[in-house]
């Protein structure tokens, strides 16, 4: 038989946990059976707090409670008797949900228990719900595009260099980092009392990454030092050879034009010796241009087999960074998967 619920007493039940009101539609009847057992189904939208443990985010388990509880009887006169199948109790739980979303029930334990309120006991039910998070979205749009940037920052040791490029790539990865640390503080709720791997995770990736272009940064630095240095060479070579070529120009024209005062003291024999030496003269700027060609030849073909100083240790630095940048990726990420494994959540 079904009579209006106002028509019966109730005991006034409440979940501890609860904060915020009841939003779901009452049900105005009980069920009295034959035998006296009255049933009494009520649905509740219930909004509670959970003190949420994110150290292994987005691997974590969490564990919530609800406690039932009178708000005025004490255990004397209401007591609860329940049903203390944990198999069972998860069963049908699981039969009843609609929506998983981003959770999936591991299962649920209940306690009877009595707490001290004030003078009095109450009868206390507490319900101990474990949840575990499905990872698979984060690790497809978080945990993999960081780690495929990372791989774009090692990618670019195969870059030049010299060219400016490598480092607005390096820069624009960044960035691109960042923007996902950014996302992650909106996801990770901020009661947690422990660094999250997966932000320790974001943080060390961010720093080899900054490292890398610093880095890069140093080695640009000394390749344009050799360049400012054989352009400050070229312009004092250039100098140079205005001068001698300048002086030498000096020397023809004084041999071109002897004066006249001396050709007309000498004798003819000397005449012919002035004249031969002239024509040695002549012939010196053609000899040395050709001696100044082959040893600038020789200098090139000496710089084309040797760099300069400062580029064969930004080369070297370059080498040797690349070797200990991947080791100390390889044993960072290496580190934070095996405790995102084996760390305990609690």
């Amino acid at each position: 038989m079904r009579v209006p619920a106002d028509l019966l007493w109730k005991p006034d039940l409440m979940i501890e946990e609860m904060i915020e009101k009841d939003k779901a539609v009452p049900n105005p009847f009980i069920t009295i059976h034959s035998n006296g057992f009255v049933e009494h189904v009520r649905d509740l939208m219930v909004v509670s707090t959970c003190k949420m443990q994110i150290y292994k985010f987005p691997f974590d388990i969490q564990s919530c409670t609800l406690s039932l509880k009178s708000i005025v009887y004490p255990e004397e006169e209401l007591r609860f008797e329940v049903i203390d199948d944990s198999k069972l109790i998860t069963e049908w739980t699981r039969q009843m949900m609609r929506n998983e979303s981003e959770w999936f029930l591991i299962d649920i334990t209940v306690k009877d228990q009595s707490v001290s309120r004030f003078l009095e006991k109450q009868s206390v039910l507490m319900y101990t719900i474990r949840m575990k998070r499905r990872s698979a979205l984060y690790i497809a749009n978080f945990l993999v595009p960081i780690l495929f940037f990372f791989c774009l920052d090692m990618a670019s040791f195969l870059m030049s260099d010299s060219e400016r490029e490598k480092v607005s790539f390096k820069v624009t990865v960044l960035l691109a980092v960042t923007v996902m640390q950014l996302i992650l503080n909106d996801i990770l709720p901020s009661s947690s009392d422990r660094i999250p791997l997966i932000a320790v995770y974001c943080i060390g990736i961010f720093g080899l990454m900054m490292v890398s272009l610093l880095e890069t940064m140093l080695v640009m630095y000394l390749i344009e030092k050799d360049s400012a240095s054989k352009e400050k060479k070229a312009d004092k070579n250039r100098s140079l050879n205005v001068k001698k070529w300048t002086h030498c120009a000096c020397v023809c024209n004084l041999s071109d034009e002897p004066p006249s005062e001396l050709l007309s003291v000498t004798k003819e024999d000397k005449r012919s010796q002035l004249m031969k030496e002239s024509n040695s003269l002549e012939k010196f700027p053609d000899e040395l241009s050709e001696a100044v060609k082959a040893l600038s030849l020789l200098l090139s073909r000496k710089e084309e087999r040797k760099p300069d100083y400062w580029t064969r240790v930004a080369k070297k630095l370059n080498i040797i960074f690349f070797f200990v940048y991947v080791t100390v990726s390889a044993l960072f990420l290496v580190v934070i998967f095996s405790l995102w494994i084996h760390a305990n959540d609690e």
